[in-house]
């Protein structure tokens, strides 16, 4: 359980003195609580994955965010918690692999124009769960445009 590795990671970071570090673990676990909360049992492994997933597609859109507003020095903080964030989750998926799932599924599906995005979609999801749906669905309408 990723909850109790976090535990562990909180007391490093407040011996270290590393305060974004301490923050940044501090609110996965807020996270984790909240959905414990609403989901009213202890989570899985697979539901803890999703909420850090969430937290990072949130750091994700921040910084986005933030470079468009030209706020480099909020941006960068949200980088630092992004990489935090992604200490706790397997490595992405390769492009190459993706794009190979993708073409899989349009020919599965039997998609033909951008009507069968969302079919598309959903059946690579169901191979690459992991995977972020945004980046899906950026290479599924590169391949069905």
């Amino acid at each position: 359980m990723i909850a109790q590795t976090l535990q562990a990671k909180i007391g490093e970071a407040m011996k270290a003195h590393d305060e974004v570090r301490l923050s940044t673990l501090r609110l996965l676990l807020s996270a984790f609580n909240y959905e414990f909360i609403a989901k009213q049992h202890v989570l899985t492994d697979e539901e803890e994955l999703a909420v850090i997933r969430k937290e990072a597609k949130q750091r994700r859109d921040s910084i986005e965010a933030y470079d468009k507003a030209g706020r480099t020095d909020l941006s960068e903080s949200e980088k630092k918690e992004l990489v935090i964030l992604q200490e706790f989750l397997p490595p992405e998926m390769d492009e190459g692999e993706l794009t190979k799932i993708i073409e899989e599924a349009i020919s599965t599906v039997g998609a033909k124009s951008m009507s069968d995005m969302g079919k598309v979609i959903g059946a690579a999801k169901a191979k690459a769960p992991s995977v972020d749906g945004s980046k899906i669905a950026e290479i599924v309408r590169s391949k069905l445009a």
